[in-house]
């Protein structure tokens, strides 16, 4: 049962906010472990530890219907919420410093990938929404890229959790290859972690890889991972139009509220009006705003009907995340 079908077989009882605590505490234990997880282990998304254990939950039989409203508001209200803050974490002054020439190569290189996994996951028959969605989460930034373009797609949950292991999966790859292939190259540090934020797929990675190598390619690296984050708004924008304008059932706003929240806090942070204290805490709750979610997503889930469908959504990510690194070498080399 999907969290979108859940609210129809909830009893009618309890009032407002009660009905919805159950699910949110729920929802908030698993986000604060993702989040105690990700304090011990860096790399370890704490958005994808969420969504483990909400698929663990439902597959152990814990998923009882008094938890479906709170997970469902987790699912919804909160995720868009977690969007809007996630632009805290943005430094416009940063990403500009990068230059033209970088820009447009990452620019470049996430338009391909996006482009190149959308049409093989089409071709090797991946549904629309879930070829979206694999292609959003390679090309942007992961599980939280995933979740933010489901919000004007038509994917079901099994969709969202296919994507995130893809992500998942070949993060973890590029993790090992790409510092391999930097030796083996010959880049030096700042390319390196240039190369690094414009290919690995979810920042506690990318701020993994990057440590690893060096101070020098940790701030490149996160520069540049913080440039393709800002991707997620145009790119989210661009596919609620199309959808407006292709004859689709659900036609999602032209703009919608989460992409302008979004927008509208990276610009209030570039006004530098915010202590460090307040963006600390809007980043940390904007983490586990979005973690809530995610488990809730994966609470929803069928973990058979995810594993039938893996296969051929990561192949397609693969290609996605070949050319994304292949443009963006390439491209860095060039301009830098």
């Amino acid at each position: 049962m999907t969290i979108k079908e859940a609210t129809s077989v909830v009893p009618a009882t309890g009032r407002g906010g009660s009905r919805l605590l159950p699910g949110l505490l729920v929802a908030a234990g698993a986000a604060a472990v993702g989040h105690l997880v990700n304090l011990r282990f860096g790399a370890a998304s704490p958005l994808v530890v969420a969504i483990v254990l909400g698929i663990v939950l439902t597959a152990c039989g814990g998923n009882r219907p008094w938890l479906r409203p709170g997970l469902r508001f987790a699912a919804t209200t909160l995720l868009r919420i977690g969007i809007v803050l996630l632009g805290l974490q943005l430094v416009l002054a940063d990403v500009v410093g990068l230059g033209v020439g970088p820009i447009l190569v990452v620019t470049l290189g996430v338009a391909a990938s996006f482009l190149a996994t959308r049409r093989v996951g089409r071709r090797l028959g991946l549904t629309a929404d879930r070829s979206l969605l694999v292609a959003t989460g390679v090309a942007i930034c992961g599980a939280s890229a995933v979740a933010a373009m489901n919000q004007v797609g038509d994917g079901e949950e099994e969709d969202v959790v296919t994507a995130v292991a893809v992500v998942t999966v070949l993060g973890t790859v590029s993790m090992i290859v790409l510092p391999a292939l930097g030796v083996l190259f010959g880049l030096d540090e700042a390319l390196l972690g240039l190369w690094v934020g414009a290919s690995v797929h979810e920042v506690g990675q990318v701020v993994a890889v990057g440590g690893a190598v060096g101070a020098t390619a940790l701030s490149a690296a996160v520069v540049v991972k913080l440039f393709r984050v800002l991707l997620l708004a145009p790119l989210v924008a661009l596919m609620a139009l199309q959808r407006r304008t292709s004859g689709h059932v659900r036609k999602p706003p032209m703009l919608p509220w989460f992409v302008v929240g979004f927008v509208a806090a990276a610009m209030l942070r570039a006004t530098g009006w915010l202590p460090t204290g307040v963006l600390d805490l809007g980043s940390v709750a904007g983490t586990l705003l979005l973690a809530a979610a995610m488990f809730a997503l994966g609470a929803a889930v069928d973990l058979r009907s995810v594993a039938h469908g893996s296969r051929t959504a990561l192949t397609a990510g693969t290609v996605g995340t070949v050319v994304l690194s292949t443009v963006t070498l390439a491209g860095l080399a060039l301009t830098t």
